[in-house]
C-alpha cells in the first residue's frame, strides 16, 4: 500500500481489528469512524502538512484521530500523556502545533502554549475534502524519549512505517494474528510493530491502555492471543507475577522482545513459561519508523540471546569504524525517517541513506547482528573499553536478580568506572559482595563493577526502557 490511509481502506472491513474492554470495531467501523473525524478536524481548519498533536492512552479514540489525520494528509504529533509542562511546551512549539487532543485531566497542563485544545474527538458532519497524499508525505513527528539529551522530532513517512511493518509480517511469518497492543501508540513498538502489521496483515489487536502484567496475561488469555511483544522487563514481571500459572496462555506462537537481545536465563524463563512461544528479538528505533533487525524465525536459544537477529526486507545494514569487529550500527532502506524535524542532524541521517543508530555492535559471517551497547554507554576504565550490557547480561542471569543498569562515572584515578544499579526479584535475596563476586567469576577483572548497589526500582522510558541518562543524574 502507498499510504497508511490507503491500507485502511484496502483491509478486510468486516474482519475484527481492535477488541477494547466488551467492544469489538472491525476495520469497516474504524475506517467510517476516522472519515467523521478527518471531516471534524478539516471544519477545525486542519489541512495537508498540519500538525495535530494527540496525548491520549492507548484505545480507539486515538487510532480513529490518527487514521483521520492521515486521510487529511496532517501530521501527528504522538505525545506521552505524561508529558508535563516543560516537556509538553518543547514539543508543541517546536512541532508548530494548531491543534492538540488530549483528555480533560490532561489538559490542564497545555494552559498558555497557543494551541487550541480539544478534549473531545472532533467528529464532523460533511465529507472531508480529498487530499493527496503520497508515500513519501509525512504521517507522524514521534519526539525520542530523551535518554540522551533534549527530545528529537523524527519525521516518519507513509513509506517508512509501512516499509517497516512490511519487512516485519513477512520476516515473521504473520497470518490473521491476535496481537496484545500494550505498547504505547506514541511509540513505534505500539505504532508501527502492533497497529501497522496488524493493518497490513488483517490481524486483530487487543488495546491496553496500559501495561500490567495482569491488563497482559488477562489479555492473552481472554483472547487467546497468538502474539506478545514487550521490552524484556515487562516479560520479567509477567513472569513474576504470583498469578501467573493461573492463565491460559498457550495460544501465544510469539513472544517478541524489544530493545536489546534476551539474555540466556531469561529466554529460558520465557519459553518455559510461554510453552508454545518461539523467543524472538526486535530491534528497532524511532529514526527507523520500527523495525529493521529481527531474529531468524527459527534461531535457537543461543542465536536469541546473543544476537538481535539479521537486517529484514530489502533493509541493509553495516558495522562502521570497527575496533576489534564492535563499531557503529548504520541502517539503510525504505524504513529511515526523513530526518529530524527543524533540524539538521548530519550525524544521524548519513550521505547514501545510512541512519547511524548510535549503537554499538558486531556481525557475523551469517548476517546475525549483536549489539555492544549504545555508543555514549560505553565507558573506558583505566583504558580499557567496557560495555555496560554485557555486564548488565551477567548480572540478570543470577537467580536473585530481576534487571540491572550500568553507567560510566568520573573517576581521578581510572578515569571512569562501571556503577551498577541492581532491582532483586521479589521475595529474593543477595548482597552486593555476592553480586561482585558472581560477576568476577564470570567477565575479566577490568569489567567487574567498582560499585555496584541494590535499588528498589530503575528510571524507566514510556517504552519501558530503562533511562539511563535520569540513573545517571541520580548518581553524579
Amino acid at each position: 500500500m502507498s499510504t497508511i490511509a490507503a491500507a485502511l481502506r484496502a483491509a478486510p472491513r468486516n474482519a475484527p481489528f481492535l477488541h477494547h474492554g466488551e467492544e469489538t470495531i472491525s476495520f469497516g467501523e474504524l475506517d467510517e469512524r476516522s472519515d467523521r473525524v478527518a471531516a471534524g478536524l478539516a471544519e477545525r481548519g486542519v489541512g495537508k502538512g498540519d500538525r495535530v498533536s494527540v496525548a491520549l492512552p492507548n484505545g480507539p479514540a486515538w487510532l480513529e484521530l490518527f487514521f483521520g489525520a492521515m486521510k487529511l494528509g496532517a501530521i501527528v504529533v504522538t505525545l506521552n500523556p505524561r508529558y508535563r509542562e516543560a516537556e509538553l511546551r518543547h514539543m508543541l512549539s517546536h512541532s508548530g502545533t494548531s491543534l492538540a487532543v488530549t483528555d480533560a485531566e490532561t489538559a490542564v497542563h497545555y494552559r498558555d502554549m497557543g494551541v487550541a485544545v480539544c478534549t473531545e474527538i472532533p467528529y464532523g458532519t460533511a465529507a472531508a475534502p480529498e487530499s493527496e497524499v503520497g508515500p513519501d508525505d509525512p504521517a507522524v513527528i514521534l519526539y525520542t524519549s530523551g535518554t540522551t539529551g533534549r527530545p528529537k522530532g523524527a519525521v516518519l513517512t507513509n513509506r517508512g512505517i509501512l516499509a517497516s511493518a512490511a519487512a516485519q509480517a513477512a520476516h515473521f511469518g504473520y497470518g490473521s494474528e491476535v496481537i496484545v497492543g500494550n505498547m504505547p501508540f506514541n511509540h513505534v513498538g505500539g505504532l508501527t510493530c502492533t497497529i501497522a502489521t496488524a493493518l497490513l496483515t488483517g490481524s486483530a489487536v487487543v488495546l491496553l491502555p496500559a501495561f500490567s502484567a495482569e491488563a497482559a496475561l488477562s489479555a492473552i488469555s481472554r483472547h487467546r492471543a497468538t502474539i506478545f511483544g514487550g521490552v524484556p522487563t515487562m516479560y520479567v514481571m509477567m513472569l513474576s507475577h504470583p498469578g501467573f500459572a493461573t492463565f491460559d496462555v498457550a495460544s501465544v506462537r510469539m513472544c517478541i522482545a524489544g530493545g536489546s537481545n534476551v539474555e540466556p536465563a531469561l529466554c529460558e524463563r520465557i519459553m518455559a513459561g510461554f510453552p508454545k512461544g518461539r523467543v524472538l528479538n526486535l530491534y528497532g528505533l524511532s529514526e527507523s519508523s520500527g523495525a529493521c533487525v529481527l531474529s531468524r524465525p527459527d534461531d535457537d536459544v543461543a542465536a536469541v540471546s546473543s544476537t538481535i537477529g539479521v537486517v529484514i526486507g530489502d533493509f541493509e545494514a553495516r558495522i562502521e569504524d570497527a575496533v576489534d569487529g564492535i563499531g557503529e550500527l548504520q541502517v539503510r532502506g525504505a524504513c529511515v525517517a526523513a530526518g529530524y524535524w527543524g533540524q539538521d542532524a548530519p550525524d544521524t541521517f548519513l550521505p547514501g541513506g545510512w541512519l547511524a543508530t548510535g549503537d554499538l555492535g558486531s556481525m557475523d559471517a551469517a548476517g546475525r547482528i549483536a549489539l555492544k551497547g549504545r555508543r555514549k554507554e560505553m565507558y573506558i576504565q583505566g583504558g580499557y573499553n567496557v560495555y555496560p550490557v554485557e555486564v548488565e547480561n551477567v548480572l540478570v542471569t543470577h537467580p536473585a536478580v530481576a534487571m540491572a543498569a550500568g553507567v560510566g562515572l568520573p573517576d581521578p584515578w581510572l578515569g571512569e568506572i562501571g556503577h551498577y544499579s541492581v532491582v532483586l526479584r521479589p521475595g529474593a535475596s543477595a548482597t552486593a559482595e555476592e553480586l561482585l563476586e558472581y560477576c568476577g567469576a564470570r567477565v575479566a577483572d577490568y569489567k567487574v563493577p567498582k560499585r555496584l548497589e541494590i535499588v528498589d526500582d530503575l528510571p524507566l522510558t514510556p517504552a519501558g526502557k530503562i533511562q539511563k541518562s535520569v540513573l545517571k543524574e541520580r548518581l553524579s
